[in-house]
């Protein structure tokens, strides 16, 4: 099922022993359109401190009660890397924190995590059936290093889900309309569709636009290029918030451009 971003606002973040704060922003990579990271307020309990969560944690989301689960303890948390939320999240951050609860990284494997296609598949263990708790630690630890070599000067590949929105939409033709906000996988945690607000253009119309779809984004001026003309984008199917993103409305909209749905492509790469 597809979420929206702005759903996820102000969900809690449950530990095994009690709540910890609430989702106040996403961080996602902006190469391969995949959330990496929830950042969570803690308010009072560590003084609003933000700290960050990785899907990799999050098991079984209560969405009735708009609470995300984590397989952590409120001590873990509290003991994370710390965080400067004004500041760009770089690698090296990325594998202090890894590092800390022990997860794998999740680039360089092909898929959208590691290898595959699921966040929860990185839990620690899951990956380590018919090796002893010894020659999988060792594993890891050499992994590891080898991560930390390969990736040690790598740029800062992850962006606010909240200074995106707003970002101006170019169609091939001129400008669209800007970014309202995001619609996530609940299971892997990639953005499926940004929803794009073409009501200064024409009246309160907002559609969806897929990622792939997008030929460039200027992070400096603010600005996402796709590959599509403005005419149409308007004659696409609506988006309404109302209603469901289920698969048979997202091969309406895929078929409406004639291109192939990325659940095709998903399916494979399980398989």
């Amino acid at each position: 099922m597809l979420r929206n971003i702005k759903e996820l606002e102000h969900y809690v973040i449950g530990a095994t022993d009690g709540h910890v704060g609430h989702v106040q922003d996403l961080y996602f990579s902006d190469d391969s359109w995949v959330v990496r990271y929830l950042v969570v307020n803690s308010g009072a309990w560590l003084l609003g401190r933000n700290v960050l969560i990785s899907p990799v944690s999050i098991h079984n989301p209560n969405w009735m009660d708009r609470v995300l689960p984590v397989s952590l303890t409120k001590d873990q948390i509290k003991n994370s890397p710390d965080m400067d939320a004004d500041k760009p999240v770089s690698r090296q951050h990325e594998v202090e924190y890894l590092d800390y609860y022990g997860y794998p990284y999740y680039w360089g494997g092909g898929g959208m995590w590691g290898a595959g296609l699921y966040p929860y598949a990185m839990t620690p263990g899951y990956g380590s059936y018919g090796l002893s708790g010894a020659d999988y630690d060792s594993e890891l630890a050499a992994y590891a290093r080898d991560q930390r070599a390969r990736h040690r000067n790598d740029d800062p590949h992850l962006r606010s889900c909240n200074a995106v929105a707003g970002y101006q939409i170019h169609a091939s033709d001129g400008e669209i309309g800007h970014v309202s906000s995001m619609l996530i996988d609940e299971k892997t945690w990639a953005i499926r569709y940004i929803i794009v607000d073409t009501s200064n253009w024409w009246m309160g119309h907002k559609v969806l636009v897929a990622p792939e779809w997008i030929t460039g984004v200027n992070w400096a001026d603010s600005s996402v290029t796709i590959n599509l003309s403005r005419q149409a984008i308007k004659d696409s199917p609506p988006y309404d918030s109302t209603e469901e993103v289920n698969r048979e409305r997202e091969s309406k909209l895929y078929q409406y451009y004639g291109r192939h749905g990325y659940w095709a492509e998903a399916a494979l790469t399980d398989s």
